[in-house]
């Protein structure tokens, strides 16, 4: 699942966006009733109407899909998380790191909050990228 053709490689969703795309690839394809109730548990309480101009605005953009096949409309994410998230490290690793993906490793291995545990799996993937 990639991007619509109608929405540009380079559109980056904002917070709020992200948040009801989370949802999205975690449950599946939701009521915007559903989307709103989850984001509340989430965050601080939001009006139903904001929640469903921001989907109706995204659907717009190209982010997400709707199915008005039934009396709900059903909305779906139009974009790939995997698409999305890279998108958004890679300008993170850009901006932060100089494009420098092993600074950014060395920042995240000198992290608080790397437990040995996060860090045994890190040794563990690159232990099989070398196999490769």
């Amino acid at each position: 699942m990639l991007f619509k053709k109608d929405m540009k490689a380079e559109t980056v969703p904002t917070k709020t966006e992200m948040d009801v795309l989370q949802v999205l690839w975690q449950y599946g394809p939701s009521t915007v009733r559903f989307v709103h109730d989850k984001l509340n548990e989430q965050k601080e309480i939001v009006q139903y109407t904001s929640t469903l101009k921001l989907m109706q605005v995204m659907k717009e953009k190209g982010m997400l899909n709707r199915d008005e096949t039934n009396m709900k409309h059903v909305y779906s994410p139009a974009v790939a998380e995997q698409t999305v998230k890279g998108n958004l490290l890679g300008r993170f690793v850009d901006s932060m790191y100089n494009g420098s993906p092993s600074d950014l490793m060395m920042a995240l291995l000198d992290n608080d909050k790397t437990s040995a545990a996060e860090l045994q799996k890190i040794k563990e993937m690159l232990n099989k990228l070398d196999k490769k």
